[in-house]
């Protein structure tokens, strides 16, 4: 059965010229002439059957059906360009597509991805966000770096390391104290990460503490966005000192109190089974999990 789409060329001269929202641009942006953008478009109306644009003297302007399918139309496109791009930057088993944990993948992951890189330059590593789970099946990712437990199902995982998350805040808090102690950051305002939300209740229990509160506050999906906060005097949160290295070292942050609760669960590189010949994942998997041994040994020397 033939697929209901309309050529590709018609959507092109669609999502430009509605971006701009004239067809004039968009002959420019294409290189074409503003007749063939115009036929391009009555195409696609006659082919849906619904007017997109409103033509009058002044321009055009789109209706609330062009509006709509507008916005999908643009994410497609992208879509098809990403991939299309992705198979063109693809060379034979060296690429990796890898999906991390966003504030990771930035504190710790980048700043040692150039070992990798300079052990290995036949592979290229492409980074992705991802903070929950997902199916492989239904991604072109060949691995993921994530926060949580193992089971993850048809995969194999290999333990990274643990969170050992700190109390930190602006240094304003401390009111020139040194620290605080847990009764004076449970009247502060705690700062919420929305993936881990027992996260201050595991920490106040682990100190023998029941605080009604603990979990009230401003959430935020990302530790890059709790350090913003605690930053700015919005409170204080809950964050793994590897993560903020910077603004500890600046002075933007500090630990309120350096005590961590120790959580079941923990940073892994999960791979699917399918996956887990690929010679560039094997060699990725094993550099990474020295870069971690390594750092866990550092971090227990200290």
């Amino acid at each position: 059965m033939r697929r209901k789409i309309p050529s590709t060329a018609a959507l092109v001269a669609f999502e430009s010229a509605a971006r701009h929202q004239s067809f004039t641009k968009a002959a420019e942006e294409l290189a074409l002439t503003q007749s063939a953008v115009c036929r391009q478009i009555a195409g696609l109306e006659a082919f849906l059957g619904i007017e997109l644009f409103r033509r009058s003297r002044r321009g055009v302007k789109l209706t609330e059906a062009g509006l709509s399918y507008a916005r999908r139309v643009a994410v497609q496109l992208d879509a098809v360009e990403r991939d299309t791009l992705s198979v063109i930057g693809q060379h034979g088993s060296g690429r990796l597509e890898l999906a991390v944990v966003p504030t990771f993948g930035t504190q710790w992951l980048l700043p040692r991805l150039k070992d990798f890189q300079r052990l290995h330059p036949e592979v290229t590593v492409n980074l992705a966000s991802r903070t929950r789970p997902f199916l492989f099946a239904d991604t072109e990712f060949d691995a993921a770096i994530y926060f949580g437990d193992a089971d993850w199902s048809g995969t194999v995982s290999h333990f990274l390391m643990h969170e050992n998350a700190q109390p930190v805040c602006s240094p304003t808090l401390l009111g020139g104290r040194r620290q605080l102690d847990a009764a004076t950051i449970a009247g502060l305002p705690l700062l919420q990460q929305t993936t881990r939300p027992y996260a201050w209740r595991q920490w106040f229990a682990s100190l023998g503490m029941n605080v009604a509160h603990d979990m009230t506050g401003p959430r935020y999906e990302l530790f890059s966005m709790l350090a913003q906060a605690a930053s700015h005097e919005m409170g204080i949160a809950l964050i793994p000192p590897f993560l903020i290295e910077r603004e500890l070292a600046d002075g933007r942050l500090v630990v309120a109190m350096p005590h961590s609760s120790v959580s079941d669960r923990a940073y892994y590189l999960i791979i699917p089974e399918r996956k887990v010949e690929s010679a560039a994942l094997r060699a990725f998997r094993d550099w990474l999990l020295e870069a971690a041994r390594q750092y866990r040994e550092e971090r227990q020397g200290h």
